[in-house]
């Protein structure tokens, strides 16, 4: 005689349990509680009773701090995030995107103070988390090359990862360390995630043995005359050393923006396009990592043609130059003869 129960979908009246049938409290409080960002999104998509669960204020919240841990860590930034229209649920959809690199237009005037909530994984561990609030008004920060420092000089972070020391570490940076670098706009309520998530370079000095891991944002510059198809490289690089133990240290994270003839934007220029990137479109991909890797290797390739083409316009301009000087000589000489 079989011995055999109902399965667990089946109901005592031989029904099939469905998701409408659960008490509100077990699943905000069991099952979307366990969701990501991205996955309580597309749940709430799924009815209209999920959709009016997953909206909660609270679970959105949960959500913004657990991806980035500096947001709970300043009572200031909590309140931003929920103040955003939407709330923790819109400060979410800004910030977890890549942008989108397209020429944007805004009425809103630049922000008089930009700041920055940075967090450092590595193997889906914290190792580095700030907030940092950068002033925009001032004639130094507008005529000083743009740059944003979250450590001192002489500041170095502890990690529990081994420093580096081979080839073969370094491959396992660019593999396991992640970035995020969301930069907020406090006066207007926009937020914009500038990194590429996972590292486009690696690379070991090779005396001090330090380790700077790069991480990039590729952005329209715009704004100028003949500038419209011109990028900028938004670029955030982490240096890091090693311990007298053997632990590896972050000794560096910084940002700085240049052209793709490799000079500094100033501080009044690079403004205006974060600016105009946090009103910019998003890029909902999941593979954000294989995108931002992309970008970065287009724009390389856009450095490289306009490095080209800039050396074939000065090999021209040459060979113009010496013809009219042998021109000019030639003339010389035949006004010396008659």
């Amino acid at each position: 005689m079989s011995n055999s129960s109902p399965p667990p979908s089946a109901t005592a009246g031989g029904g099939v349990t469905t998701l409408s049938d659960l008490h509100a409290d077990i699943l905000t409080t069991h099952i979307l509680t366990r969701l990501d960002g991205p996955t309580l999104a597309s749940a709430s998509c799924a009815s209209s009773q999920l959709r009016s669960l997953s909206t909660q204020h609270h679970l959105w919240a949960t959500v913004c701090h657990l991806t980035w841990p500096s947001t709970a860590t300043s009572p200031r930034l909590r309140r931003l995030v929920s103040a955003f229209p939407g709330g923790p649920r819109s400060f979410f959809s800004l910030s977890f995107p890549l942008l989108h690199p397209t020429t944007t237009t805004t009425a809103l005037p630049p922000p008089p103070e930009l700041i920055s909530a940075v967090d450092i994984h590595y193997k889906n561990n914290l190792i580095f988390s700030k907030v940092q609030e950068t002033e925009t008004v001032s004639d130094w920060f507008r005529c000083s090359p743009f740059r944003v420092d979250l450590l001192d000089p002489k500041e170095a972070v502890p990690t529990a990862v081994s420093h580096p020391d081979c080839d073969g570490a370094c491959a396992s940076l660019a593999a396991d360390m992640t970035l995020s670098w969301v930069l907020i706009d406090p006066v207007g309520q926009r937020a914009a995630n500038l990194s590429s998530y996972k590292p486009v370079a690696v690379n070991r000095h090779w005396l001090s043995g330090e380790v700077q891991v790069g991480f990039v944002a590729v952005l329209p510059r715009g704004g100028r005359r003949g500038a419209s198809e011109e990028h900028v490289q938004c670029g955030m690089v982490i240096t890091c050393g090693g311990s007298e133990r053997g632990e590896m240290q972050v000794r560096e994270v910084s940002l700085q923006m240049e052209d793709m003839d490799g000079m500094h934007l100033t501080g009044e220029e690079s403004l205006v396009i974060l600016h105009r990137a946090m009103e910019g479109k998003r890029v909902r991909n999941k593979r954000r990592e294989e995108e931002g890797r992309k970008r970065y290797k287009d724009y390389l390739e856009m450095k490289r043609e306009r490095r080209e083409r800039k050396l074939r316009n000065e090999g021209t301009l040459d060979k113009l130059c010496v013809a009219f000087g042998v021109a000019v000589f030639g003339a010389w000489v035949f006004f010396l003869c008659f």
